[in-house]
């Protein structure tokens, strides 16, 4: 690891002029390119503290050993050049577009004297039309099989025009008349550059002219009597139409842009481009690529941008481009695509209508490729078998962590501290088995405390289903320190930990965790924690970890490893180490371990916003014994308040069907003991509503928000952990 110190230059030797930087490690191999319009200030910014610097900018600056630069006259410059740099090193700090696939373009080969029409893949050719790209070839045959009919094209090889042209018989094609046959001269190479061109030009979106010319020669023929050529060009007509369907219309003023969404997490990110022709759809495309540098979602399009057009000129380059975010500065940007189209070219975020309605389709498939992405890479039993072997080797375990457990803390400015409990066995989630926590050892914000007593009744709970089965045989501890069979720790807090069939949560499976006797009770219902770990992992650092191994060892166990994962600098934690474990970012074991941990956080967020809903929803009526929801809403329909209720007798409150005196009594008393509630306010207008207006749940009807919404303006006063 280099110190930055040791190559900084001078601030006297760096411009203060617009410009590109190369960082070099120490075998002289170029690590990342930067643009800047000022160069002393943005290297500047790499030299200052290591602790004020983003963790993956700290690790590409201890990586290098040496920095240069190259001057240049503009931005626009700079942003070419950068381009070509990042082209040429392939950087490895750099973010770079991977394809998941090689998409398919429908071309047509100008540059040859018969133009031939073809599937084409990779790099593009010079003097070659490209129409695309397609999401799959047989989509290209099938239009290209249309369009034959109308425009016979060439298709065939170099070898089999030759052939055609040596034996003087045409093709298959040329036989059925889906080819002029110029092979054999029954067209000129004149006549057949034309059909080629008409191809193209209805390929591009000039689509009206010819259907038009169609329609006319085919009124013609039918006044001529020409019956035959009039039902072949109403099947061409047919035929074109049906290739013009294939592709919807989406802008109806016949737009030429290309559509840009981008979704992304700490870790990934994945583009997708839609571009549109003529106000059609005419092709899709998308990229994956690790976020391995500090980037916002404007860098991340402005590297799209130039992977998409770099290496595009005419009309290639679309005259509207929309964006997510812009780039910062977004002139530069611009003033560089106008130069590769030749003419002006609008960069911009759309705002409404129509385009926007279709960026938010373009963003729908961002985040389904990215989803998709990360389901492949974790559902491959190859690369699950690597990742857990790369945990144990990292952590010097004796064996590959079958099963791992994760725990996180969350709540809200200290109230309504939860924990998530979410397990993986062989690299894939368990959700039967996930467990979830309240806090109620102590009141406030304190997360080592927290994780300490999840830690210490998740695994008193396991001691004391060991004891009961006869596989403890040292339990003097255990019958003190157990928890009981209904949920109760020795300590008195609960453990809110059924199994997820009984209070799952949105989005979260149920079923059994084993099927086997060995895991489940006498009734046959799932035994609550009676199978260990091989690995904890808790969301934090050193503080997390000493508090788990802290509460691990109070029980005696010590053949659980345990290990922290911090979310900022994605380092690994061991127990009494002064030093974290540093994984390779394209190791799948950490991998693996971001995926349990951003999970687990997923799972303890959601169920603190659950209870924090439930909270705010909370009415005097809940505290009375026995009266459910339906007898609720019959004393609040019935008086039309709760203060109307407040002030009724007892005599009058069981006057409502199924509220007999003792119940009313209850409610009485409820009613008296809580306090008046403090003015409801129609979040909509600011107007303070009458009590009348007030439901049982203490929220206003009138209020255009549900409480959960009303949780959410709360959480603008504190930040969820």
């Amino acid at each position: 690891m280099a110190d930055p110190s040791s190559y900084r230059p001078k601030p006297g030797q760096i411009p203060d002029s617009p410009g590109v930087y190369k960082f070099r490690d120490e075998h002289r191999r170029v690590i990342y390119v930067g643009k800047a319009k000022s160069l002393r200030q943005r290297l500047a910014s790499y030299f200052q503290d290591l602790a004020g610097l983003h963790p993956r900018t700290r690790t590409m600056v201890t990586t290098a050993a040496s920095v240069e630069w190259t001057v240049v006259s503009t931005e626009v410059e700079a942003l070419q050049l950068e381009y070509s740099w990042i082209k040429e090193f392939d950087p490895r700090f750099n973010v770079k577009y991977r394809d998941d696939k090689s998409y398919p373009y429908l071309a047509v080969t100008m540059n040859e004297e018969f133009p031939r029409v073809q599937v084409m893949r990779g790099h593009k050719r010079k003097g070659v039309r490209y129409f695309g790209p397609y999401g799959h070839a047989w989509a290209i045959r099938d239009t290209v099989d249309l369009l034959l009919r109308v425009f016979p094209v060439r298709t065939c090889s170099a070898g089999v025009f030759k052939n055609a042209a040596r034996t003087g018989r045409p093709c298959l094609l040329g036989y059925i008349g889906k080819c002029s046959a110029p092979c054999v001269g029954r067209v000129s190479d004149e006549e057949h550059r034309e059909l080629a061109e008409e191809f193209c030009d209805f390929m591009a979106g000039r689509t009206g002219t010819y259907i038009r010319r169609l329609e006319q020669q085919m009124t013609d023929a039918a006044e001529e009597m020409e019956y035959e050529r009039a039902a072949r060009l109403r099947d061409d007509i047919e035929a074109l139409k049906k290739a013009m369907e294939k592709n919807a219309v989406v802008l109806a003023d016949a737009t030429d842009a290309d559509l840009m969404a981008v979704a992304e997490d700490e870790l990934e990110a994945a583009v997708q481009i839609f571009h549109v022709r003529g106000g059609r759809v005419r092709g899709q495309r998308g990229w994956v690529t690790d976020k391995v540098e500090a980037v916002t979602t404007g860098d991340l399009v402005e590297h799209a941008l130039q992977q998409l057009y770099g290496e595009e000129t005419g009309d290639s380059v679309p005259k509207e481009v929309l964006v997510p975010a812009l780039p910062d500065p977004v002139e530069p940007v611009q003033e560089w695509l106008t130069e590769r189209r030749g003419s002006n070219v609008s960069l911009r975020i759309p705002q409404r209508g129509d385009k926007k309605a279709l960026m938010e389709t373009v963003q729908r498939n961002a985040l389904q490729a990215l989803g998709l992405h990360k389901t492949k890479r974790a559902s491959d039993l190859t690369t699950r078998s690597r990742a857990l072997e790369e945990i144990a080797g990292a952590l010097d375990l004796d064996s590959a962590p079958l099963r791992i457990e994760c725990y996180d803390i969350s709540h809200l400015q200290g109230d309504d501290v939860v924990a998530s409990m979410v397990v993986f066995e062989d690299g894939l989630q368990r959700k039967s088995e996930y467990r979830r926590f309240q806090i109620k050892g102590f009141e406030g914000q304190d997360d080592v405390r927290s994780m300490h007593e999840v830690i210490t009744r998740r695994f008193r709970r396991y001691l004391a289903e060991k004891e009961r089965t006869g596989e403890w045989t040292n339990g003097e501890n255990a019958s003190s320190e157990g928890t009981s069979r209904d949920g109760a720790s020795a300590d008195g807090t609960s453990t809110d930990s059924a199994p997820l069939g009984n209070t799952a949560l949105e989005g979260d499976t149920t079923g059994n965790a084993f099927a086997g006797n060995a895991f489940t009770e006498e009734d046959g219902r799932p035994k609550r924690f009676a199978y260990p770990p091989q690995l904890v992992v808790v969301d934090g650092g050193q503080p997390q970890v000493a508090a788990a191994k802290r509460a691990l060892d109070e029980l005696g166990i010590d053949d659980i490893a345990v290990c922290g994962l911090a979310k900022r600098l994605e380092e690994v934690w061991l127990p009494h180490e002064d030093d974290p474990v540093v994984l390779p970012r394209t190791s799948e074991g950490l991998y693996l371990l971001q995926r349990v941990r951003d999970e687990a956080h997923r799972f303890a967020i959601t169920y603190q916003r659950t209870k924090r809903a439930k909270r705010f929803k909370a009415s005097p009526l809940d505290e009375v014994p026995g009266l459910g929801e339906t007898r609720k809403q019959a004393l609040i329909k019935h008086f039309g308040s709760v203060k109307k209720l407040r002030s009724a007798t007892i005599d009058q409150i069981c006057e409502v069907p199924g509220i007999g005196r003792k119940t009313a009594e209850a409610v009485a008393v409820a009613l008296a003991q809580a306090a008046p509630a403090a003015p409801a306010v129609n979040t909509a207008t600011g107007e303070i509503m009458e009590d009348e207006e007030v439901g049982a749940s203490g929220t206003t009807t009138g209020s255009p928000e549900e409480p959960v919404s009303a949780g959410a303006s709360h959480e603008r006063r504190g930040q969820e952990t």
